[in-house]
């Protein structure tokens, strides 16, 4: 009879299991407490690791309010702070120094704004800025070195109708002023028919615009987000349907986009935020029209807790000896502690979390 050699099967055992296992949990959505006032084209804004949910709309129809909820993602729970002084829908918002600035949007349909006002989370009061020069709705803002760069949106109302505005305009928190930067020529058109998937790149130090690979949906009314280095798409629509789940992420080195895992809640007009690298879906209109507020919140996890490595239902002594057979190494399976991205090595910090989990049973893996 042939000798079987015993420990290369139990290893190549373990390398199927981790393969496996490791694909089916690359990623994760899980719904969490619903928002206590259900809108879209909200804003979220996060200060010292809460989420603060400001404005938006119930309908199409000027339910637009001035409504200001904070979220915990640690305890799951909804906190309701001080209004905001202007009511608004379709407004951006971005945080220098633990201060939330919110700009633009509109008060009621064809009336965009230019009012910019900040709020102090750890006073729960709000102050009066400088205007925006130009007003718009549905305008994107972003911080660089302190300053947040407005740029995009529709300037509604007014004796020419609706227009798209190309300029860039960037505000200085310290000084409260305002500057013109680089304008893009040429406008979008009507908003009829107008989902793009065109992305450019803008180079804050050269003052210039450079255009990348397309994004493989064409949308509108999607939310992106920033985390460890790529750009996450999330929702959106095309006019007059359908409503996207779609999510894609970009990865600004390579120039190339790839699919992720489907938000659970089809919707548009929503709002992301990042807390402890996870992103929280908020909000949005599961319905192209007329438009109606959801209160749904989905966190995403791109990189989920595994503790149960052998996937038996139960964390006990099997997980951890499967842990200390890569004790000391580069493993990034049983590489678990610190969150989200764990440390570059298995070590006892790895071990310790794991015993939080010990004899606890883990629901089995999709």
């Amino acid at each position: 009879m042939k000798k079987i050699n015993i420990n290369k099967v139990m290893v190549v055992a373990v390398i199927l299991v981790v393969t496996s296992m490791s694909s089916a949990v690359e990623e994760t959505w899980t719904r969490k407490a619903d928002m206590p006032t259900a809108r879209f084209s909200l804003s979220t804004s996060v200060v010292d690791g809460k989420i603060y949910a400001i404005g938006g709309g119930q309908s199409p129809y000027g339910s637009y309010l001035s409504t200001v909820e904070e979220y915990d993602p640690s305890t799951d729970m909804w906190t309701t702070k001080a209004d905001m002084p202007t009511r608004r829908s379709g407004h951006a918002a971005s945080v220098v120094n633990d201060k939330i600035y919110v700009i633009g949007g509109e008060p009621s349909e064809q009336a965009s704004l230019a009012t910019v006002e900040e709020y102090n989370s750890t006073t729960d009061t709000w102050t009066q800025k400088a205007d925006m020069p130009t007003r718009r709705t549905f305008l994107c803002t972003c911080v660089v070195n302190g300053e947040i760069y407005a740029f995009g949106g529709i300037t509604a109302g007014g004796p020419g109708g609706n227009s798209f505005p190309t300029t860039l305009e960037v505000y200085d928190p310290v000084t409260d002023t305002w500057a013109r930067k680089y304008v893009i020529g040429g406008v979008v058109g009507n908003l009829e028919g107008a989902a793009l998937s065109t992305v450019y790149e803008y180079d804050p130090l050269a003052d210039t615009w450079t255009r990348k690979s397309n994004m493989p949906t064409a949308r509108i009314w999607s939310s992106s987000i920033a985390l460890a280095g790529k750009i996450y798409v999330i929702g959106g629509v095309k006019f007059g349907g359908p409503v996207f789940s779609t999510v894609e992420e970009y990865d600004p080195i390579t120039d190339t986009w790839i699919t992720k895992l489907d938000m659970p809640t089809r919707r548009g007009m929503l709002s992301t935020s990042v807390v402890n690298g996870n992103i929280y879906a908020i909000g949005g209109s599961r319905i192209w029209w007329p438009w109606t507020g959801t209160s749904t919140v989905e966190e995403y996890d791109l990189n989920p807790l595994v503790v149960d490595f052998n996937c038996d239902g139960i964390v006990d002594a099997a997980d951890v000896c499967l842990m200390l057979d890569y004790w000391l190494t580069d493993e990034p399976f049983y590489d678990i502690a610190p969150r989200p991205f764990g440390d570059g090595i298995v070590d006892v910090q790895d071990l310790i979390l794991l015993a939080e989990y010990l004899f606890e049973e883990i629901p089995p893996v999709d």
